[in-house]
């Protein structure tokens, strides 16, 4: 059973104090008159408290929130290790408390500040405070990784005050007075050096119990920056002038506001961060900056390390170790920038001045297992918090943003100029209906786009092509009998990889040998349709055997550096043709790319998701972005089969204000975000029937407690709350039906009240008990329904 099933069984426990102790009292009962220390635990695991423990008076010093402890639990008393999240003294006339063990760390992971902060996402995101505790303190900072557990000795007290009346054997008490001596403690290694004799004698020391021995972790080896040369400034157009103005005004009236920076591709966004962060680590402050994902944006990171001398970057290729390492450096306020991923909003900055999320549109930004959180609401929260500036990003914002800037919540700072006022590129959308103009002649690339690309390399430019499918062939089907080749255990066609020969499922990684057969008829006709990367990288090998290629995507850049090492070949110009998924379509600055060709700009937008209209408004945008960005100029050529769609029209012309005016209305019309508040129940298991028996039974709970605690005499099925205040859609087949073997279904619950719809969802699955082996979830503030 995963930790989703566990969270929702227990999900009542997360708002009451609970108890598994006896209520006999033990005969070692104290003074119920006696004030008692009380510590409130939670734990990562069910049952997830919290629970209450008194702490001993011999651990009365050393204990405080935001360490680990352990506890005995329930009546076999079996020992758990547990957040302590709270301290205060209470009267001892109630029920006794069992006493904590021991400590866990020799200081606390988390200061108050970010108990707070994870306080707040376990109620916003209806999780277990242990769970989220869990995300946010790194497994190789809990485990202390890259340390190793030493042996320290000192003399205590009494034995240092009649040292002079030992009688030891001369190698014994000339060490014993060595260590007497020392203002630390020493390892057993140390003392012997230091008293020049063997460790023969120092056992002898700690046989006779004249030393006391401590063990403590110590880190294995430091980490070193690699050294970067340093970057000079660049000068401010005015648009990045009056931007960086606003900043800094912000930073300098001490108050937290959050201030949202539309600016075009290539207007300059990160020279005006790093300018603004220039001038707060001047004061002393830290700042912590965020991107989409850190291994695809090398560029940015290499910026930041050419400006500032002590910069800390937590990104998913780390080791535990150097988790652990950065981690430790940046609570001692040796870090100037934290660059990372979602994660690093969690970054212990003691001194903390601004917080900033580039490319806050992005889907990454959103956590899609247990904490649900979302980067940009916890920076948010805890810009506020502390009482600090924060800073959004984006050349397409996303619509919820955009929304609170017209609520007046966010401000607005606009950048519409490239630096050195170079021009945006021509973008031409290329219709590849077949009979239209006939350009798609069965191949990737059309007649128009292959005339593009001998123009660009002739002039010795380079090329980026985005397809955003993996693999070779995205289905597998006969066309004798119908039948597709489907993964077993989801609802989804597999995907042929040429290179293996395999057919394989994206997303449970189900692999077969590539079948030259159907295997429902035995036809030898059977099919290979549909294009991705591999594919697309043939066609062009093939077309331009002349222009060095490579490819870009999930299966190509496994190794750790992988990215880097692309990039790297690409900025040289080793490589002229650059082709791949959506990770080439953020973050890459190229002056010498002349030439950007979208191979299918449909692959999202006719997908069953309220968002499939922005992402591809986003991606086409963000990628036609990537050009134009040198003295050449730039040119980007868009294929679709949608050529009229609002969103393809809106990104060839480069105007979100646009987009955002027709896809605000549609998405109000039919109550979704951000005209709405959206949470998704999702509900799984092995059976379909009891899968949606117990889909329908959740939905029932939430209707019940809805209409219970309604304010108005109104019930959930009138006009007037299906207009926008209260509604639920479904359950019904989630879009993907049937992921690693299990059946899913899913409601949307939407509403105007958003603490009140947290509150009955919170309300109505408290006691839910589902059947033995099915799961649910709740996802506040979805990003994708599939």
């Amino acid at each position: 059973m995963n930790m989703d099933s566990r969270e929702h069984r227990t999900r009542g426990m997360t708002h009451q104090q609970q108890s598994l102790f006896p209520t006999d009292a033990p005969a070692w009962e104290i003074d119920n008159a006696a004030e008692i220390y009380v510590a409130t635990v939670v734990f990562s695991e069910a049952p997830y408290g919290p629970f209450d423990y008194a702490v001993p008076e011999r651990l009365r010093a050393a204990v405080s929130a935001g360490r680990r402890v352990c506890v005995p639990l329930g009546r076999g008393d079996r020992t758990m290790t547990g957040y302590c999240v709270r301290l205060d003294h209470r009267d001892g006339g109630g029920r006794p408390l069992k006493d904590i063990r021991n400590l866990v760390d020799d200081r606390p992971l988390l200061t108050p500040g970010m108990l707070r902060l994870t306080e707040w996402m376990a109620d916003y995101y209806l999780c277990p405070w242990g769970v989220v505790l869990d995300a946010v303190v790194p497994a190789g900072v809990r485990g202390q990784a890259g340390t190793r557990a030493v042996t320290f000795l000192r003399v205590p007290t009494n034995v240092t005050a009649k040292l002079s009346q030992l009688e030891l054997p001369e190698k014994q008490l000339q060490a014993l007075k060595i260590l007497a001596a020392s203002p630390q403690p020493l390892t057993p290694q140390q003392l012997a050096r230091a008293a020049h004799c063997s460790l023969a004698p120092i056992q002898r020391l700690r046989e006779s119990k004249l030393v006391v021995e401590e063990s403590k972790r110590v880190r294995k080896a430091d980490l070193a920056d690699t050294p970067h040369a340093r970057q000079p400034r660049h000068d401010l157009n005015p648009d990045q002038q009056r931007t960086l103005d606003r900043m800094l005004d912000a930073l300098h009236s001490k108050q937290h506001r959050t201030l949202l920076i539309h600016g075009v591709t290539g207007s300059g966004k990160t020279e005006v961060y790093i300018r603004a962060i220039e001038e707060m680590i001047g004061f002393g402050r830290q700042a912590i900056v965020l991107v989409p994902e850190i291994s695809l944006t090398p560029q940015t990171c290499e910026r930041f390390r050419a400006r500032f001398d002590r910069i800390a970057v937590l990104h998913s290729h780390l080791s535990d170790a150097e988790r652990h390492w950065h981690w430790e450096r940046i609570a001692g306020g040796e870090v100037q920038v934290v660059v990372g991923a979602r994660s690093a909003v969690f970054a212990p900055a003691p001194h903390l001045g601004m917080i900033i999320l580039d490319e806050e549109h992005e889907g990454s930004f959103k956590q899609d297992i247990a904490p649900r959180y979302h980067a940009r609401e916890v920076a948010l929260w805890r810009a506020r918090a502390e009482n600090v500036p924060l800073v959004l990003g984006s050349a397409t914002p996303s619509l919820d943003s955009w929304q609170r800037v017209q609520t007046g919540e966010f401000q607005l700072l606009e950048m519409p100029r490239r630096v050195l006022d170079r021009p945006l590129p021509d973008v031409t959308v290329v219709d590849l209906r077949v009979g239209t103009k006939g350009y798609y002649r069965g191949g990737a690339i059309s007649r128009q786009l292959h005339q593009a690309m001998q123009r660009a390399l002739k002039e010795d430019g380079q090329i980026i092509l985005l397809l955003n499918r993996r693999g070779y062939s995205t289905s597998i089907q006969c066309p004798g009998c119908g039948h597709v080749v489907r993964c077993t255990d989801c609802d989804i066609a597999l995907t042929h990889h040429r290179e293996e020969n395999k057919a394989i499922c994206h997303y449970c990684d189900y692999m077969i040998a590539a079948p030259t057969i159907c295997p429902q008829c035995g036809s030898a006709g059977i099919r290979y349709a549909g294009m991705g990367t591999q594919k697309l990288e043939q066609e062009v090998r093939t077309r331009f055997p002349y222009a060095p290629c490579l490819r870009m995507d999930s299966d190509s850049m496994q190794r750790p550096g992988s990215h880097e090492q692309a990039f790297a070949r690409f900025r040289a110009g080793e490589v002229k043709i650059l082709l791949g998924t959506q990770m080439i379509a953020k973050g890459l600055d190229f002056p010498n790319v002349t030439l950007v060709g979208v191979i299918n700009a449909d692959t999202a937008l006719h997908f069953p998701d309220f968002r499939a209209a922005e992402r591809t408004f986003q991606l086409v945008t963000q990628v036609a972005g990537r050009t134009g960005r040198g003295e050449k100029g730039g040119l980007v050529l868009v294929q679709t089969f949608s050529p009229e769609h609002f969103a393809i029209q809106a990104a060839a012309r480069h105007d979100f204000a646009t987009f955002a005016e027709q896809e605000l209305p549609v998405r109000a019309e039919f109550h979704y975000p951000p005209a709405a508040v959206m949470i998704r129940l999702v509900v799984r298991g092995p059976s379909e029937m009891a899968t949606e028996h117990f889909a329908e039974h959740v939905v029932k709970q939430v209707r019940e407690v809805w209409a219970a605690t309604a304010e108005s005499a109104h019930s959930p099925e009138t006009p007037a709350a299906a207009g926008g205040e209260f509604r639920i859609l479904g359950p019904a087949p989630a879009p993907i039906a049937k992921l690693r073997g299990l059946f899913r279904f899913h409601a949307l619950v939407q509403g105007r009240d958003r603490d009140r719809l947290r509150a009955v969802i919170r309300q109505a699955t408290s006691e839910l008990k589902p059947p033995e082996e099915i799961q649910w979830i709740v996802d506040v503030d979805p990003f994708d329904v599939l």
